[in-house]
């Protein structure tokens, strides 16, 4: 098992829970495990309102959301039901906002319900909306601690994690390591934002291309957060994979705006200034890029302009709560998305697990793959089971 964030730990306990026999080593290159895309997320537990019917997205996430619930009460780990409100803010967002209904309704979201104005300000008072969506069992959780209850499951179980452990090459039943060389009888890739060069390597297609978009977020002054009781989202824009500038308080009580969501220059790139050559040479001479750029211009200097301006980043969170003030935020945290996209520049917008050279990878798993992380787990681990038969 190559990847120590919250899916490749959810399959490898997967996998040690199945058969106790099976030797299970899980290979991160990390000195932690969760250090990115698990480690750097907002900790929402989605309902599955966004995704298409049918979709691994909206199948998984709906059974993961009840799943991690269970889970974390099982395990100690606080998870609250906050709820969110999606509000429409104008008379041309109504027809997305009934898609969203549609599709959450279609999903078997629980609880979902459409809401006036008078009655989505008993959720949140502050906000302004036309009319609204009120998800019940939206929720946060730290997915950096349910990630290390899914390892520590997994060594109870007689699995290993060997961290500081770059997988340098696979492929023919060999994975040559920064510790050695292991034999395996199958290899589970679940690399995250470097998916696809593990893919390539070992004879997979390149398309889908891995391309990093870093997303940073605002944090609410402590002395003004009771403008947000759980969780305020716009209605997102259907031709793209974002939910817009949101607000949402978080596992530790903060209430984070954003994320922006920029092309980043690498595929850790925390900080709004680190290059790293070869994910940005990998970026840009992939001809989706381009052809994304040119399909979704305008949003891309909507995005930038938010990264570059705390006005114009506060300015949209005033569409949905008034009251906000750019002088109410600090700077707060962020992360890098590695998100799937095709040579003809469309963004995947679903899980995508292959196989090549007799190794399966995930090579698409963006948010919501730790709400989804259970069900998607026992996924992979039946994907896997032919291998190990």
């Amino acid at each position: 098992m190559i990847g120590a964030g919250i899916v490749g730990l959810s399959v490898a306990r997967e996998l040690s829970l199945r058969d106790p026999d099976l030797r299970v080593a899980v290979f991160e290159r990390e000195p932690r495990i969760a250090v990115h895309q698990t480690g750097h997320s907002s900790g929402v537990i989605h309902s599955g309102i966004y995704y298409a019917p049918g979709s691994l997205k909206a199948r998984l996430c709906v059974a993961g959301a009840q799943e991690m619930y269970d889970y974390c009460a099982e395990r100690g780990i606080p998870a609250a039901r906050t709820g969110k409100l999606i509000v429409a803010t104008g008379a041309e967002q109504l027809p997305r906002l009934a898609e969203l209904e549609r599709r959450g309704h279609a999903n078997g979201v629980p609880g979902l319900r459409r809401l006036n104005q008078s009655e989505a300000r008993e959720f949140e008072p502050h906000a302004a909306c036309l009319e609204a969506l009120h998800s019940p069992s939206t929720g946060v959780v730290d997915f950096a601690a349910v990630a290390g209850s899914f390892a520590a499951d997994l060594e109870r179980a007689g699995g290993t994690v060997h961290l500081g452990c770059a997988v340098e090459s696979l492929g023919g039943g060999t994975l040559v390591h920064a510790q050695g060389t292991t034999r395996a009888r199958a290899t589970i890739s679940c690399a995250g934002a470097w998916s696809d060069r593990l893919a390539v390597a070992a004879g997979a297609p390149p398309e889908p291309r891995i391309v990093p978009f870093r997303g940073a977020y605002l944090r609410l002054r402590p002395e003004r957060s009771d403008l947000v009781r759980a969780s305020i989202y716009p209605v997102p824009d259907p031709e793209l994979p974002f939910l817009g500038a949101h607000l949402t308080r978080d596992a530790d009580g903060s209430v984070l705006l954003g994320p922006t969501a920029l092309l980043a220059g690498a595929r850790d790139a925390y900080r709004p200034t680190r290059i790293v050559a070869a994910d940005l040479r990998e970026t840009l001479a992939w001809p989706g890029t381009w052809r994304l750029i040119r399909r979704h211009w305008r949003a891309g200097l909507t995005e930038l302009t938010h990264l570059v301006s705390k006005r114009a980043l506060v300015g949209a969170a005033r569409r949905l709560v008034p009251e906000l003030r750019v002088d109410d935020f600090v700077a707060g945290p962020a992360g890098v998305r590695g998100q799937a996209l095709g040579r003809d520049g469309s963004l995947l917008d679903d899980f995508l697990v292959s196989r090549a050279g007799g190794v399966l990878f995930v090579r698409n798993a963006p948010s919501p793959a730790a709400t989804s992380s259970l069900p998607l787990g026992r996924l992979v681990a039946d994907e896997a089971a032919p291998l190990l038969a």
